[in-house]
């Protein structure tokens, strides 16, 4: 297995180690061993990355100089494109993703991201004419003009780290914000990199800064509580989501949360291939581990007995077609943890404590490694209510919900407490968009149409977050508006 490189923080334009020279082990989810090192941060550590990311910020012509910003985040992608082979190798034995997986979410489709960024970077409107208008005698010419936040802290998880990465800290610098990057525990590398390029690529000190630790909360909530810190952008569960708001209401402190999501893909009596349909929402890519997994398959009564033989042959097929580290071709490889195998083998024990039927799967595979293995795992005879119905799993485990007619099916989508994405498959695109546009939830995708891409904005509605993040609106969750009224002279 791969030795990585330590992560080292960098903070005002330094890669260093942490204070006191501690360090805490990356484990590879393939082996449950030591992969590499990291630095762990202090609080010591994470002041200096605050103070130096207002300063930069305060002092500097970072806020106003577009020309140089764009520039920089150019040549930063450059690098990026230069260590591929890097960022594949801390996607593998980071966030455990399999080979088959990173020139998907993982790598590509997290650089692809970043090019849509700089493509619709000159869309993004700084400044807004209001006209003129005549109020207490005189007349008023009024434009809005909009300008960065000021310190971001970036705040993300395990699952896809480049992606997350991506999506937060380049939409931050764009649009002018310096920021402070916090990853996750399990996959700091993916975060480190950030800092090593940065300084390669030439960004003034305090710009980019990044900081990580064994403990997943300490450098994140002192970012939370700490008034030189504008904006809290944030990706993960909904409970941390919650705290977050919770903890930076005393400072009023600007939120973006990306939190989880309890997807259904609804597939309508008339799908022109109503076996295709069901067969794609396999949970098998990166282990179910994603946010807008569609991890709610919803199926007409009447084709029930359908779907349930579509699966079950689908599932057996499949096979032991996947946890092999080095086959190009495989897109499922374990869960990130010990700790979240644990947790995806609760919910299958408790779906089986509920009375659904385990139609496939639903153990641990020791024998694929000392790693975290859990096998593709499927549920029928599931109910709404149900709590593997209900709540996050966040791993390789669908339920399938039987609907009587598209008024069902809608409600059945919209009794949850999230609302991240989903999916419609009907043979009438009328009825599909009809059903589509009931749901309520941020993104949904029609007969398998990309909702979800670099150009456009991702977010959810309910519990599933605030704000959205990727294209021109991704940027604009960075800035503020400043109204500015001047007379006119007659």
């Amino acid at each position: 297995m791969t030795t990585l490189p330590d992560a080292k923080l960098y903070i005002d334009g330094q890669l260093r180690d942490a204070t006191g020279g501690r360090t805490f082990d990356v484990i590879s989810p393939w082996t449950g061993e030591v992969a590499g090192k990291a630095a762990d941060a202090t609080a010591e550590d994470v002041e200096a990355a605050i103070v130096a990311a207002r300063r930069a910020f305060d002092d500097t012509d970072w806020s106003t100089n577009k020309e140089k910003r764009f520039a920089l985040v150019k040549k930063y992608r450059e690098l990026f494109e230069a260590n591929r082979s890097r960022l594949g190798d801390l996607a593998v034995h980071e966030a455990g993703a399999a080979q088959g997986a990173i020139d998907k979410a993982h790598v590509s489709m997290a650089l692809n991201g970043w090019d849509d960024y700089l493509a619709v970077f000159d869309k993004v409107q700084w400044e807004k004419d209001y006209g003129n208008k005549d109020a207490f005698g005189f007349t008023s010419h009024r434009i809005a003009v909009h300008e960065p936040v000021g310190v971001v802290a970036a705040i993300t998880p395990w699952n896809v780290p480049l992606y997350v990465n991506i999506g937060k800290v380049v939409a931050a610098l764009l649009a002018g914000c310096t920021v402070i990057l916090k990853p996750a525990p399990d996959t700091p590398g993916m975060g480190a990199i950030f800092g090593e390029l940065a300084k390669e690529a030439g960004f003034p000190d305090g710009v980019i800064n990044v900081v990580f630790g064994s403990d997943p909360a300490q450098a994140g909530e002192m970012l939370v509580h700490d008034p030189r810190v504008d904006l809290i952008s944030f990706t993960g569960s909904t409970a941390v989501g919650k705290r977050i708001m919770e903890q930076g209401a005393p400072t009023l402190k600007r939120v973006f949360l990306e939190l989880g999501g309890k997807s259904a893909k609804i597939v309508l009596d008339d799908a022109p291939n109503f076996a295709m349909e069901v067969a794609m929402t396999m949970l098998v890519f990166h282990a179910g581990q994603g946010c807008a997994v569609q991890s709610r398959l919803l199926v007409p009564e009447s084709r029930y007995e359908e779907a349930k033989a579509i699966l079950k042959g689908g599932y057996t097929n499949f096979g032991d077609n996947w946890g092999d580290v080095t086959n190009p071709e495989h897109i499922m490889g374990p869960v990130v943890s010990k700790k979240q195998m644990e947790r995806v083998l609760g919910y299958i024990q408790l779906g089986k404590d509920e009375g659904a039927t385990l139609l496939h799967g639903g153990s641990a595979r020791p024998d694929k490694g000392n790693g975290f293995f859990v096998e593709p795992t499927v549920f029928v005879d599931v109910t709404n209510d149900m709590r593997i119905a209900q709540e996050e799993i966040f791993g390789p485990v669908l339920v399938v919900i039987p609907f009587k007619d598209d008024e069902d099916a809608i409600r059945i989508a919209n009794e949850s407490s999230y609302g991240l994405s989903g999916g419609v498959s009907s043979g009438d695109h009328d009825r599909a968009m009809k059903v589509a546009k009931r749901i309520r939830t941020g993104s949904v995708s029609v007969n398998n149409g990309m909702c979800i891409a670099g150009d456009i904005p991702f977010g959810g509605y309910k519990a599933s977050g605030i704000g959205r993040e990727w294209g021109v609106e991704g940027i604009e969750e960075f800035l503020e508006t400043k109204m500015i009224a001047y007379p006119v002279k007659a």
